[in-house]
């Protein structure tokens, strides 16, 4: 079966939670975190050209790749979603937290480590929590 070029909201939901639960994520919180990157949509490209519906950077698609042993498509909805959840699985096992890992999503574990939280990275980690409480 082809991947559909312009998957729905509902298909892009249940790809998001079933990836998440596949990784042992908790599905409420990669669904978040989507929903704080791109309002789930598959077309979103950010100015810092982060992609899709995780808004994985090419960077990290390659990174992911080699977790996953296998070469991520970041423009298929499919691998865009791995990519963002196997990222998360890795942040909330080296972060202290969960608030840690989400921050670390947006701000990068090191920089974090280095220099403490950002303000828009404390308001990012609000709002992706106030999302979780709604998934």
């Amino acid at each position: 079966s082809r991947p559909e070029q312009c998957p729905s909201e509902s298909s892009i939901r249940s790809m998001v939670a079933s990836t998440a639960r596949l990784h042992g994520v908790d599905p409420a919180l990669a669904l978040a975190v989507a929903w704080q990157e791109a309002r789930w949509s598959h077309h979103a490209v950010s100015e810092a050209n982060a992609i899709g519906i995780m808004q994985c950077l090419p960077s990290t698609g390659q990174w992911v790749s080699g977790m996953v042993g296998r070469d991520l498509n970041l423009l298929d909805p499919q691998d865009n979603v791995t990519c963002g959840v196997v990222l998360l699985r890795s942040l909330l096992r080296s972060a202290g937290s969960e608030s840690q890992a989400i921050a670390a999503y947006y701000q990068g574990l090191a920089s974090i480590q280095q220099r403490g939280l950002y303000e828009d990275t404390k308001a990012y980690v609000a709002s992706v929590q106030a999302h979780k409480s709604r998934m």
